[in-house]
């Protein structure tokens, strides 16, 4: 078996594209329409991919605070430099629970918390 995706159910999907990619470096792989009221963009940086959904008839969108996303980066603090730019809260950390890995939390448009995270190579 191997994942393939997983679908967001997005409240405004030009917001949540500029965060993907603008933020977070995905790039869109696919964008279609499949009715009037629907919009998916399938996005990407890598094998795995993230399905933003829009639905003009769904805008209850509510996220659970135990789920999150991890993305690799290659800086915790250029990102977080980065997230003062374009003006993104922090939501927690940064945490080092050990030598080798620091993350932190943010939050996308309609509140799903994203982890970032860099994986620290040993000293050698």
């Amino acid at each position: 078996m191997k994942f393939c995706w997983t679908t967001i159910q997005v409240s405004n999907m030009e917001k949540s594209l500029a965060f993907y990619t603008e933020v977070l470096g995905l790039k869109i792989v696919r964008k279609m329409s499949p009715n009037p009221d629907m919009e998916i963009a399938f996005l990407a940086e890598g094998e795995t991919q993230v399905e933003l959904m829009f639905n003009r008839k769904n805008q209850d969108i509510h996220f659970g605070k135990d789920i999150s996303m991890g993305f690799i980066v290659d800086s915790i603090d250029g990102f977080m430099d980065a997230m003062k730019d374009k003006g993104i809260d922090l939501l927690e950390g940064p945490f080092q629970p050990n030598p080798f890995i620091k993350f932190i939390y943010i939050q996308d448009p309609d509140g799903m918390k994203i982890q970032l995270v860099e994986n620290i190579e040993p000293a050698s």
